[in-house]
């Protein structure tokens, strides 16, 4: 059985310098053989928001879009707080393509899953 990596993103797009942690570090867990999953909460949300990823580029880095995609391709699973979404009046239709959105107890079952969680 696989070990699982869980990264909790809360930060959002306000605070672009926190967002490309959860992505590289997950693609390195696949890289690892490990099930890693990055769960989007309160203002991470903004995050997963069609068009938002692409206006975020820091230095010399990809877009955060480019790296999103990546993650995706190479398995890592990104999981969307619902309420989290209708707090912050983001439709559910515009949330990217290849996030999926979950209930909140979703977040209690893979933290107890998890053989690591992370917070970002």
């Amino acid at each position: 059985m696989k070990k699982k990596i869980l990264y909790v993103q809360t930060s959002g797009v306000d605070t672009p310098e926190r967002l490309y942690a959860p992505f590289i570090l997950a693609m390195t867990a696949r890289a690892m053989d490990l099930d890693a999953t990055v769960y989007f909460l309160i203002k991470g949300v903004t995050v997963v928001k069609k068009g938002e990823a692409e206006k975020i580029k820091i230095g010399d880095f990809p877009s955060l879009k480019e790296v999103m995609d990546q993650a995706i391709e190479n398995g890592v699973e990104l999981l969307v707080c619902d309420r989290s979404a209708d707090l912050l009046g983001i439709d559910k239709g515009n949330i990217i393509d290849g996030a999926k959105v979950v209930g909140a107890a979703t977040l209690n079952d893979l933290v107890l899953e998890a053989d690591a969680v992370l917070y970002f």
